[in-house]
């Protein structure tokens, strides 16, 4: 049997549960893997209360999208790795409507396995594709971020702004990062931001315009959405982009350039479906972030580790909007 996380209601930590079940048999192109370690997103969150971009089509359900483990064993047809094979499970490649690796054991696509490299332990393994996978598409593959551009970046602490900042400035970009509290902005600098704005305490636009000599950003990505991006649009330079890659205001985003006057201004969303769906995008992407792992540039930045008991415990410290960095679950 296997110790599986799910949840029978929608509603907050407190309706996560651990069943025992039993993992089954792998299917024609799936593969069970021992889960070591897991990758806690806010999808998760989201989806546990019904307000992810997909909806939840079953109860109970499944969690996680993002895992370590070792291959235990192959369903037809899942070619490319072998029992005992150390590997990640990479978001983005399927639905936790069907898969879902917060268990001790897990049955997923062998299309979302990459192996994983000699010196790679499990809870790096588990703990970087979502950030750098997000953030190499978002700045590099869709908005083209170069070297010498100005990036913003909002929820700049979380696992994903943080591998923002890291893309940024291996890609010779310049990091702004944008945090509520003035707490984070020491961690910020530490982590490679050139300057870090206080949301709570200072103008957004009007000191990224300051920073940049009244231009503005080429790029702003924004994890928070919400009416705050007409703020966040007042930073951007003429012809530059708004990336909302996260909805954690959950209010209604307008499209600001009317009451900004009509600049000349883009606005895009984003997931890292864009990316994993894509598999040229994925190769690149795959290549970008496993040399930054290999030169040091890229490293998972851990918050705080929970066992799997714990799940509803590491779901309260994601809400809490405390961390700084990924939060990761043990098995």
């Amino acid at each position: 049997m296997s110790k599986t996380v799910r949840f029978h209601e929608i509603g907050g930590p407190e309706v996560l549960r651990l069943d025992d079940l039993e993992p089954g048999e792998p299917g024609r192109g799936e593969v069970r893997i021992r889960v070591e370690a897991i990758g806690v997103n806010r999808a998760e969150i989201l989806f546990r209360r019904d307000r992810y971009i997909e909806p939840v089509k079953h109860l109970p359900a499944t969690l996680g999208t993002e895992a370590a483990g070792v291959v235990e064993a192959l369903g037809p047809e899942a070619a490319g790795f072998a029992e005992g094979h150390a590997v990640s499970v990479l978001p983005g490649f399927f639905s936790q409507n069907d898969y879902g690796v917060y268990a001790e054991q897990a049955i997923v696509p062998a299309s979302a396995l990459l192996s994983r490299p000699d010196g790679v332990d499990a809870v790096t393994g588990a703990a970087v594709w979502m950030p750098y996978l997000t953030a190499y598409g978002a700045m590099a593959e869709v908005a083209g971020m170069r070297a010498g551009d100005v990036a913003v970046i909002t929820a700049a602490s979380s696992s994903i702004g943080l591998a923002a900042i890291h893309t940024a400035n291996r890609v010779g970009a310049t990091p702004i990062a944008v945090t509520r509290t003035r707490a984070k902005s020491r961690r910020l600098i530490k982590e490679g931001a050139a300057e870090v704005v206080v949301s709570d305490e200072e103008d957004v636009a009007g000191r990224v315009l300051e920073l940049t000599d009244g231009r503005g950003a080429a790029y702003v990505f924004d994890a928070v959405a919400g009416p705050g991006v007409t703020e966040l649009a007042r930073a951007v330079a003429p012809g530059g982009t708004l990336v909302l890659w996260g909805a954690q205001s959950g209010q209604p985003t307008p499209y600001p350039g009317f009451d900004l006057g009509m600049p000349a201004l883009n606005m895009r969303t984003y997931t890292v479906l864009e990316i994993t769906k894509d598999p040229e995008r994925m190769r690149r992407a795959a290549a970008f972030v496993a040399s930054g792992l290999r030169t040091g540039a890229f490293r998972p930045v851990v918050d705080r580790l929970f066992p799997l008991e714990e799940v509803a415990q590491a779901h309260r410290h994601m809400e809490s909007g405390t961390q700084i960095g990924k939060i990761v679950l043990t098995v």
